[in-house]
């Protein structure tokens, strides 16, 4: 037996008896489908991250803070609490994730805390954000983990616990909470009281319902002068400014725990709840976060002259500084737009595909950088069909319904993935959101030409872009067919010869005249292909009658 499992055998005995998976009086699962204590060992040892001297971070929660029987995202739902670490300096602090899906204040305080809390040295921190399963029985046999709303400190009720088989007595959400805050400062380390991550739920007013635990953490947190982070109110008000669309995709399976977008979001919004406080208790925290400021382009803004941001892989930005070498086609965007008065910012990055555009952060950048009135283009495709769980991990699910599927990749992670049309969406609606214009822009051709004449995707790609078009409404360039139209103009055959060695050597002679347009591939462009597709960007907007096509020479 690990000195894991020693630690927390007496923690999971209580739980080996529980049926599997466990529904609670929420409807929801806490727990894939393996053994509690299976999960219980799967959370580090508490002070085990520790580094020499330096402090410890702990987070106390539930599920919506580490989700899953391991926490790896295998059931496609994520906590907060794993993303929680990117705010912190690691050489100065560690964040060590507690949590637990399924506990409550009560059942947290009584099986989990006794050993974090021997953890605890002076210099600590420990954020408390736990109330999702405070409702229920109090005493029968699945859970037992039901505590007395409210805040009164004397409220209490005695009964027979059926799951711990002994006499048991239960206190009020605000008593727990205090005994949390007393234990942590004890110790000598420093308590933040936070409210709970938001459901998918809404109120009358069409707003995301708001936690009634706001109000009694806040009230303790006011009482006994602990700081307090709204993390119901700081995510909920995010979650109102999106789509219906976008708010749902925050999360995943049910209407509490959530996917990797809400669980990025919940812990950006508990980062930023620390950094903002103005509480003077929280500066010694606060020195040793980092990138909680969004990301962004470092644009040059004049008044009346809106920002074009060019999204995409290496077809879009490439080397782009060897004549002789290979560009990317808004490297050239100057030679179509007048630069007096539009701004032209290249966003775009080789090797990538939506996936992994969204995933690294890269489209991320972009969205942070929107002011109202700018445009996107949006144009992905060349690395999309790809392997999905290979070692890129670039490849999506082809087509554009709203799919998803858990997938463990090569590397031993899970993600979730997501078709190409629904991250083309997914931009789409962000870049409205922000009251910027979206363009969608069909790929690049390629430098091949099957029975004479260049290669067509419009079976594919094609047919996906307008389908996302047709859902949408987004505007459309399909650079893809007009730059086509432009190779096959100059080097097309009506028919190849019928000898299979002439037509062989035909289409090898227009491939390597249409050469000049390509470089080293037959996908990505030289200088003078990058510029005849920026030539294609034009015609199409201009074909469109596009806002855009105002800002073009």
């Amino acid at each position: 037996m690990t000195l894991m499992a020693l630690t927390l055998s007496s923690a999971a005995q209580v739980f080996d008896n529980l049926p599997d998976p466990i529904e609670d009086v929420n409807k929801v699962v806490d727990n894939t489908p393996d053994s509690i204590a299976k999960a219980l060992m799967s959370r580090p040892k508490p002070g085990s991250t520790r580094r020499g001297s330096n402090p410890v971070l702990f987070l106390i929660g539930n599920s919506t803070m580490r989700n899953g029987t391991r926490g790896d995202g295998s059931n496609g739902q994520w906590g907060w609490g794993f993303y929680a670490n990117k705010y912190f300096n690691e050489n100065q602090i560690t964040v060590e994730n507690q949590a637990l899906g399924g506990m409550s204040t009560r059942t947290f305080y009584t099986d989990l805390w006794p050993a974090v809390r021997e953890a605890l040295k002076p210099g600590d921190w420990v954020v408390v954000s736990i109330g999702h399963n405070d409702n229920g029985e109090f005493f029968d046999k699945r859970r037992a983990r039901a505590v007395i709303p409210g805040v009164d400190p004397d409220t209490m009720y005695v009964g027979f616990n059926q799951r711990t088989q002994r006499q048991d007595t239960v206190y009020s959400y605000g008593n727990y909470l205090r005994r949390y805050v007393n234990e942590i400062r004890a110790k000598g380390a420093n308590p933040i009281l936070m409210s709970l991550t938001p459901r998918d739920a809404y109120d009358d007013k069409g707003k995301i319902v708001r936690k009634p635990q706001t109000e009694w953490a806040a009230y303790v947190a006011a009482t006994e002068g602990v700081p307090f982070v709204d993390l119901n109110e700081l995510s909920g008000q995010k979650l109102d400014s999106f789509s219906s669309w976008k708010e749902k995709y925050h999360f995943l399976g049910d209407h509490i725990h959530t996917s990797k977008f809400g669980a990025e979001l919940n812990a950006r919004c508990a980062a930023e709840g620390i950094w903002e406080s103005k509480n003077p208790q929280l500066r010694p925290l606060q020195e040793k976060m980092f990138n909680v400021q969004c990301s962004m382009f470092n644009v040059q803004r004049h008044p009346g002259k809106p920002v074009v941001f060019f999204t995409g892989d290496s077809t879009v930005k490439n080397s782009d500084k060897d004549d002789d070498g290979m560009w990317g086609w808004a490297s050239q965007a100057q030679t179509v737009f007048d630069t007096t008065r539009v701004t032209l910012v290249n966003a775009a990055r080789a090797g990538r595909s939506t996936r992994t555009f969204i995933k690294e952060g890269l489209w991320d950048k972009v969205y942070n950088s929107l002011q109202p009135g700018d445009f996107v283009t949006i144009q992905f495709g060349h690395n999309d069909i790809c392997p999905i769980t290979d070692q890129k991990a670039r490849g999506v699910i082809p087509g554009t319904q709203d799919t998803l599927h858990v997938y463990h990749l090569d590397n031993d992670t899970y993600e979730v993935v997501y078709s190409f049309g629904w991250y083309l969406k997914k931009m789409i609606d962000d870049v409205r959101e922000k009251g910027a214009t979206p363009i969608l822009v069909s790929l690049t051709p390629r430098n091949e030409w099957p029975g004479g004449r260049v290669e067509r995707r419009d079976d594919s790609y094609g047919k996906w872009y307008r389908e996302v078009v047709e859902q949408t409404g987004v505007e459309f360039v399909d650079m893809h067919n007009i730059s086509a139209d432009f190779l096959d103009k100059k080097f097309a055959v009506k028919k190849l010869p019928e000898d299979k060695e002439k037509a062989r050597a035909k289409v090898a002679e227009i491939k390597e005249k249409a050469g000049q347009y390509f470089k080293k591939d037959h996908t990505h462009a030289s200088k003078m292909g990058a510029q005849m597709n920026a030539q294609s960007m034009a015609k199409g907007l201009r074909q469109n009658g596009s806002e855009l096509a105002k800002y073009l020479k």
